[in-house]
């Protein structure tokens, strides 16, 4: 199976936000390459909220490019097989968690879709929730300014809409 059959299964599977999802559908469709960033109509991302649990605290990046605190999360590449392999890799690219980071179980937690500069359109994310082992030790990557610990409450106040939805929908999920 493909990471673009994959991430129709994923998506054809997700009965939350049907309006986006059909919308995700929809491009997958029409674009046989609407996984990977040169798709100039829009891709497909994944990204994943580090969560750890029994702290009640997420770990956000303070991304390069856009100077905003967000979850992790980026481009499907070439190698990448699935839509959750791809979300995973990029949080534990992206924390510097290499061991025990496990995706919380039941696919996607989110969609969200937000419009990015040109030529690429717009990301079409799909939302997971990684959880962080008690021994998490994070690192900060080359694709981000810092990297933090902000408890629950704290969230609200450094992050966008879209991270503090995700937040929400995570913690109801867990």
């Amino acid at each position: 199976m493909s990471l673009h059959d994959d991430a129709a299964a994923v998506l054809k599977a997700y009965e939350d936000q049907p309006e986006l999802r059909d919308l995700y559908l929809e491009h997958l469709a029409a674009h046989p390459d609407g996984v990977y960033k040169p798709c100039r109509a829009g891709h497909i991302t994944g990204s994943a909220l580090v969560i750890d649990p029994a702290r009640g605290r997420v770990l956000l990046t303070l991304h390069k490019k856009l100077g905003m605190w967000l979850q992790m999360g980026g481009h499907c590449e070439p190698g990448d097989t699935t839509l959750a392999g791809a979300a995973l890799r990029e949080a534990v690219e992206e924390s510097g968690i290499a061991d025990g980071l496990t995706l919380l179980p039941g696919g996607p937690v989110r969609l969200d879709r937000h419009p990015i500069p040109a030529p690429c359109n717009w990301h079409l994310d799909v939302q997971y929730a990684a959880l962080a082992p008690a021994e998490a030790v994070e690192a900060i990557s080359d694709e981000s300014l810092d990297l933090r610990w902000f408890p629950y409450e704290e969230v609200a106040a450094v992050a966008d809409t879209s991270v503090v939805r995700l937040l929400e929908a995570t913690r109801a999920r867990l």
